[in-house]
Order: C-alpha cells, then sequence, then structure tokens
C-alpha cells in the first residue's frame, strides 16, 4: 500500500465538519439499524420508564416530610423508607435490562458493517487501492466501526432518555411551584447556544484525531511489514522519530479535544449549580413566610439535583455523537466509492459473502467459476487500438498506452519487452480488468472482455505478478486459490513440479504448512514459484506472467523454463520479461516502447533489425531508461 495518508486523499466533495449535518450523517445508519429497531426502541423505552422512576422518588420525599415525618408516624417513614427502596431496586434492574437488550443487536450490526466494508473492498478497482493507504482502510473497519457501536449503544439512546426526563422534570418542577422552575431554567439558553458552537468545534478535531489514527495505523503496518528492511538499513531511529512525530500530533488533536470537553462540561455542570443555588434561596424565603411547604422545597431540590446527571450528560454525549457522525462519514467515504461494474453481464453475479473471501487468519477456499466455453473465432488474445490513462489523471494527459495493436494467436506465447517504466505491468493488468481500457477493446477469441462477467473472465485468465502475494494460509491453499473447488491433491502436484517447488515437501508439513504473513517466513525464490504454481494449477486458456523468473537462480530457473515450456504449449501466454532466457520462451516478442508497440517478431529477428531491442538485452540502459535516472 502507499504510505500517502488518506486523509490527503479524501474526496474533494466531502463536506467540512461545520458545514456537515451530524444528524442527516447518523441517518445514513439506518439501513443497518433498522433490523434491530424493536429492540433498541424497547430498550429505549424501558430506560426512560426507569429515568422516570427516579423523578418519582422525590415525589415520596415530599409525602414523607409533609406526612409521616411530621406527624411523626413512625410506620409511615417506614413505608415510605420501602417505597424508595423498590423505586431503586427497580430502577437498577430496568437499567440493567436495557444494556441486556441492545448488547446483541448492537454486535451484530457492527460484525454487518465490518462484513459489508470488506466485501465492498473487495469489489473496488485497483486505483482506488493504489490511492489509499491501508491504515486508513483499517482505522475504519475497526476503530469507527467500534465508535459507531459504542454510539448506538449509549449516546443515540440517552440523547433520547435524557431529553424525556429532563421534560418530565421540569413539568414537575414547574407544578410545584412555578417561580422556582423558571429560576431552574434560566440557565436553559446560554447552554443551548454553548452546545452547538461546541459542536461545530468538536466535529472538526474529532475529524483530525480519526484521520491521525490512520495515519499512524498505516505507519504500524508499514513497520512491521517492512521489519527487514528497517532493521537491515538501520532506520529504526527514524521510523522511531516518524512515529513519535504522528503519535505527538494525535496526542495534541486529543489534547484540544479534551480542551473542549472540559470547557463545556465545566460550563454545563456550573450554570446548574448556580441555578439550584439560587432556587434554594428562593425557596428558603418561600418557605419562612409560608408560602411553601417544606416538603416541596424538599421535592423540588431532589428533583433539581435527580436531573444533574442528564443535564450534565449532554456535553459528553454531543461529544460522542460527532465521533460518531465523523465515524459515519468515513465509513461511507469507502462504501461511496464506486465498485467494479459490470458492463454487459450475462447474469447477475452472485453475491459475495464474507466465508468465500480471503482473511488473513482462516485458510483460503479456492474460487469456482464456471469456465466459458471457447469463443466461435478462436482467434486468441486480441488489442485492438487501446490507450490507457489512469483514471485520475486530467483527459488531456500523455496517455500511458496509446494505440495498442497487438494480436497473440490461439496457443501462441509472446514476450512482452520494453525498457523501465514502459508501461508493459500495466498492458498485463488491462487483461484480467485490474484497470480498465480508456479507449479501444480487448478480446479472448474474439470475444470483449467487458461483455464477460469479471468471474468468467477471470476463470480464463490466470495471472502471476513481478512481486509474489501468499497468504497467511497453507502453501496448499495459496496455490490452490488458481483451481477450481474440485481440484485435488493430483493438480496441486502438478502445479508444483511446473513451478520447481519441490522445496514444498521438505517443509515441516509438507504442502499443509502454513506460510507466515505475505510469505515471508520463505524466500524471495520460493514465493515467486508458489506464485507460478497458483497461475498454471487450474489449466488456463490464458495466462499472464509478469516476469514471472526474476527472483530465481540460474539453476532453478533453467528448470523452470523447461517446464513451463510444456505448460506453454497448450495456452496462450503474454509474458513479461527482461532477460534473453525468458524471452526464448515466447514464440514470438513484442517492444513496447513510449507507451506503444515499437516491434513485433522473433527473438532473433528483432536483435538484427531493432536497435533498442538489442540494447535492452544487451543489459546496458537504454536512453529512456537514463533520462529517469537524470
Amino acid at each position: 500500500m502507499p504510505t500517502t495518508p488518506a486523509s490527503a486523499e479524501a474526496p474533494a466533495e466531502r463536506p467540512r465538519p461545520d458545514e456537515r449535518s451530524a444528524v442527516r450523517t447518523l441517518l445514513r445508519l439506518w439501513p443497518f439499524v433498522r433490523p434491530v429497531r424493536a429492540r433498541l426502541v424497547t430498550a429505549a423505552l424501558v430506560a426512560v420508564v426507569a429515568s422516570c422512576m427516579g423523578l418519582v422518588i422525590p415525589l415520596v420525599l415530599k409525602w414523607m416530610v409533609d406526612g409521616p415525618i411530621a406527624e411523626r408516624d413512625f410506620a409511615g417513614v417506614w413505608r415510605g423508607a420501602l417505597y424508595l427502596l423498590l423505586l431503586g431496586v427497580a430502577e437498577a434492574l430496568l437499567f440493567g435490562l436495557r444494556r441486556w437488550l441492545v448488547a446483541r443487536p448492537l454486535s451484530h450490526v457492527e460484525a454487518e458493517m465490518r462484513a459489508d466494508l470488506y466485501r465492498h473492498l473487495q469489489r473496488l478497482p485497483i486505483a482506488f487501492h493504489d490511492r489509499w493507504a491501508s491504515g486508513q482502510l483499517l482505522s475504519r473497519g475497526t476503530t469507527d466501526l467500534m465508535l459507531l457501536r459504542m454510539f448506538l449503544a449509549f449516546p443515540l439512546t440517552f440523547l433520547f432518555v435524557n431529553g424525556v426526563t429532563i421534560l418530565v422534570g421540569v413539568v414537575i418542577m414547574l407544578l410545584q411551584d412555578w417561580t422556582l422552575g423558571l429560576v431552574m431554567l434560566a440557565p436553559a439558553v446560554p447552554l443551548i447556544a454553548l452546545s452547538a458552537v461546541f459542536e461545530k468545534r468538536y466535529a472538526h478535531a474529532a475529524r483530525q484525531a480519526q484521520d491521525q489514527v490512520g495515519d499512524l495505523t498505516t505507519v504500524v503496518e508499514e513497520s512491521v511489514l517492512g521489519i527487514r528492511i528497517i532493521k537491515g538499513f538501520g532506520r529504526h531511529r527514524s521510523q522511531a522519530r516518524a512515529f513519535r512525530e504522528l503519535s505527538g500530533k494525535l496526542r495534541g488533536t486529543e489534547l484540544r479535544k479534551a480542551r473542549l470537553l472540559a470547557t463545556i462540561w465545566a460550563v454545563i455542570m456550573a450554570l446548574p449549580e448556580v441555578a439550584i443555588g439560587a432556587t434554594l434561596v428562593v425557596g428558603a424565603v418561600q418557605v419562612s413566610d409560608g408560602s411553601l411547604s417544606t416538603g416541596t422545597l424538599v421535592a423540588f431540590l431532589s428533583t433539581a439535583l435527580a436531573l444533574r446527571w442528564p443535564v450534565e450528560s449532554i456535553g459528553f454525549l454531543l461529544a460522542m455523537s460527532q465521533e460518531a457522525a465523523t465515524a459515519t462519514e468515513r465509513y461511507f467515504e469507502v462504501m461511496d466509492a464506486r465498485p467494479e461494474t459490470e458492463t454487459t453481464p450475462a447474469t447477475p453475479a452472485a453475491p459475495v459473502t464474507s466465508a468465500a473471501l480471503v482473511t488473513p487468519t482462516a485458510s483460503v477456499t479456492p474460487a469456482a467459476p464456471a469456465v466459458p466455453t471457447a469463443g466461435p473465432s478462436g482467434t486468441g488474445l486480441r488489442f485492438e487500438n487501446v490507450r490507457f490513462r489512469f483514471p485520475d489523471a486530467p483527459a488531456d494527459s500523455t496517455p500511458l498506452l496509446d494505440d495498442i495493436d497487438l494480436h497473440i494467436r490461439p496457443g501462441e506465447s509472446m514476450a512482452l519487452v520494453g525498457a523501465t517504466g514502459s508501461g508493459k505491468t500495466t498492458l498485463t493488468a488491462l487483461i484480467p480488468r485490474l484497470h480498465e481500457v480508456t479507449e479501444g477493446r480487448i478480446t479472448l477469441d474474439g470475444q470483449d472482455i467487458t461483455e464477460l462477467r469479471r468471474e468468467e473472465l477471470r476463470a480464463m485468465v490466470a495471472v502471476a505478478f513481478e512481486e509474489p502475494t501468499l497468504f497467511s494460509a497453507s502453501v496448499a491453499d495459496n496455490v490452490l486459490m488458481g483451481a477450481s473447488t474440485d481440484a485435488g491433491t493430483d493438480e496441486l502436484h502438478r502445479a508444483l513440479a511446473v513451478a520447481q517447488a519441490d522445496f514444498v515437501h521438505a517443509l515441516p508439513d509438507g504442502p499443509a504448512t502454513q506460510v507466515g504473513e505475505q510469505g515471508l517466513s520463505l524466500s524471495g525464490g520460493q514465493r515467486q514459484r508458489l506464485a507460478l504454481a497458483r497461475a498454471v494449477v487450474g489449466r488456463p486458456r490464458f495466462l499472464v506472467l509478469d516476469d514471472p523468473l526474476s527472483a530465481l537462480d540460474v539453476h532453478t530457473e533453467a528448470a523452470v523454463e523447461a517446464a513451463l515450456r510444456q505448460v506453454l504449449q497448450g495456452t496462450t501466454a503474454l509474458i513479461v520479461a527482461h532477460r534473453p532466457s525468458t524471452v526464448l520462451l515466447a514464440d514470438r516478442v513484442a517492444l513496447l516502447s513510449g507507451g506503444r508497440i515499437a516491434a513485433v517478431g522473433t527473438h532473433h529477428e528483432l536483435l538484427r533489425t531493432n536497435a533498442e531491442y538489442a540494447l535492452l538485452m544487451s543489459g546496458r540502459p537504454t536512453e529512456e531508461e537514463e533520462d529517469d535516472d537524470r
């Protein structure tokens, strides 16, 4: 993954926090919440009942002070104490029931959102993954979704519950004594104004902090994956320094959030306390002149104290809601990205379930696509006036590939040769539609690849990349990813033999041996041979090899080449090559220069007739490569 933080690559149309509506953003969670809405509503109603029970306690106190206590009725006092105990126990039990009601459904919502994000990431084009740092994607699938679950479990419910509690409490206080009620309501206007200002400022800080968490995650991930490079070049201090810098920025942002939250919380706590003090003074005067009973004053102050928590919680509930809105925004930045689409699918592709996707901790399940029959013309692989520029490149920029016309006949193998940066890898990525052609078309046996479902296309075309990627699974699972589900031991051993990967049998558990993350427990040559075995295990009709022998020693390369010659006799192949020994595997050679096919012929023909090709095969840098060096 590139190291550019996703915060720098965020969509230009993303609204600024001060323009964004938190409510509108959070409403996007409704499709995920809808299946569990009954339990969430029930939990909210239970919490309302529990909270309102707390407001009944002051009324019981009023009855006790003006009744049994004033009349010295000890039986009445004990009865009142029993009422208070029962109300307290009922309140606690109801709040416990609320938590039980939301725990299971909200963990299910989080799991579904994470699974949907993972499925969507698999369907997004390569251009998206080229732009986004992996740490940013990881933080959206972990930290952000955890924040959303916490929001749905607590702030969402208690913004409603506390609002109802405050409303009911205010009504009770006004009914007891309206003058004292007005004194208590005096801080409401400044509190509302301050909350609006706090919400805007905290939204900006929350977004910045969550983006910085993604950047920090990227640094940690790259440091772990690149630990051999860091240790090999003694760069641990510079990496630690980079980590400290990002960590320091995150710490500063979190401290700014803490200062904002402390400020609003101090104000929210201070104003009600001042109001309660003023109420106590006014109420004491009224009690002294006989216009207010002692029990009413006790009940009024008890109600005010019972409302302290709902009022004081507004600050951090708003903060958690803003963090949830930011997390929702970040989540849907990925979900809103357009996935790979089928141009003219014959039938809709079956949805991919999370169980069928490769995960770092699960064994790899081979795909089972239906292999289509050969086209009627049997014309092999053909590029027709193909032009390509990256999707985010300006429309008037020079295409990376321009006017590519190339024909690989059925059963023929063609080597693709060119200077570094000439677009060879990009050209091969167009065949399985890892990138989409900008203009022109590519056909397989006369059929436009855009008319095939990707599932069908990638069943016809097998690829082996220059940088082999292995998953944290067994050797067998990694190799059989390139075969149908009914592939067995015979196909596995044949592919290992073709790729000269006999070292597998010497591993502790043979083909069942688990390889480490990205296969780093194996050497580069071993990983490359397993990637090659994965490409040939399914006996593909079309084979695309991107410099598949670059990490092999001379003796292993010769053995693999001998086996590959047999494989290439039964398939149509395009092979990116840098060395004459690899070029000699092919029937013909195509020279890519300046984004165009400059020459096509056999290896010996091009050596005689094309100076650029001869220079490439000599191992000396071409003028194009020298310009790049400058």
